[in-house]
């Protein structure tokens, strides 16, 4: 499978989310390399009108991933920082709308399979990991939360999603440290499915997904829905709780110095308040 089959159809050939459509698997790429694929209100109505694009027949597995160095580098610093004072109403939008991305991808019939390079961090990178079915990373991806390194805290369904991959003793220490965890790490946690080298990842993937699709559609979306049925409500429960407690940490000055901490380069100094 490549972008150049003749078989390919593009559903949405430009703007910050695209989405081709090969056979039955549906290719949906993040589309702003130039900002590591960081998470505005642009490229998050784009995604969630994407995810709303595959519930077609046509469409039985779905491939998430990211154009550029990187798959996903969570939600944009620099956007956050233009806000100023108003911070927590655009907080409030983006994560209402993330959730939306969320339970999409939760809810969406097809298995989807995301192909990670470089960094998968914070809610919008590792959310999106965790929300997906399957991943594959290239040996060189990396996994941060980063939430509490800018004084807010986990949202995209985190709270949940990841102590149920890998635990809640090594979610605590994942979400609270914000250590970076290498992609054989992230195997080892139960984060992943495969790793892969880095100059394979795509075809690695497209290949899977290509004789994933040739199963029974319904068999498949009933096995997800079951896999998904024990945590669905949950994951859906906790995230406008997780959209408050973001939002609410939003006004402080701690979030205003770690994100102009993250975009200067320097270490943060929280104060507390």
């Amino acid at each position: 499978m490549s972008a150049e089959s003749p078989s390919a159809v593009e559903l949405v050939s430009e703007g910050p989310a695209l989405l081709t459509l090969e056979g039955h698997v549906a290719l949906l790429t993040l589309n702003r390399p130039d900002a590591a694929n960081g998470l505005d209100m642009e490229m998050l109505e784009g995604v969630r009108a994407c995810l709303r694009s595959c519930h077609d027949r046509r469409v039985r597995v779905v491939v998430l991933s990211g154009r550029g160095a990187h798959f996903c580098a969570g939600g944009d610093v620099h956007a956050f920082a233009a806000q100023g004072a108003d911070l927590p109403y655009y907080i409030r939008r983006a994560t209402s709308l993330l959730q939306e991305v969320i339970a999409a991808l939760i809810r969406l019939d097809a298995p989807v399979i995301a192909a990670v390079q470089g960094y998968a961090a914070g809610g919008g990178g590792l959310g999106l990991v965790c929300a997906c079915d399957l991943v594959f990373a290239a040996q060189s991806a990396k996994f941060l939360a980063g939430a509490t390194r800018v004084g807010m805290a986990p949202d995209a369904g985190l709270s949940v999603t990841l102590p149920r991959l890998v635990g809640a003793r090594k979610a605590a220490e994942f979400l609270l440290g914000n250590p970076t965890w290498t992609a054989p790490e992230a195997l080892a946690h139960g984060l992943i499915n495969q790793v892969v080298a880095d100059a394979s990842l795509t075809d690695a993937v497209r290949t899977y997904a290509e004789k994933l699709s040739q199963g029974a559609p319904l068999a498949l979306a009933a096995t997800k829905r079951l896999l998904w049925s024990g945590v669905g409500l949950g994951v859906e429960a906790a995230m406008p709780e997780e959209s408050r407690t973001v939002a609410e940490l939003c006004r402080s000055a701690d979030v205003h110095e770690g994100l102009a901490a993250v975009i200067a380069k320097r270490a943060a100094r929280f104060e507390g308040r």
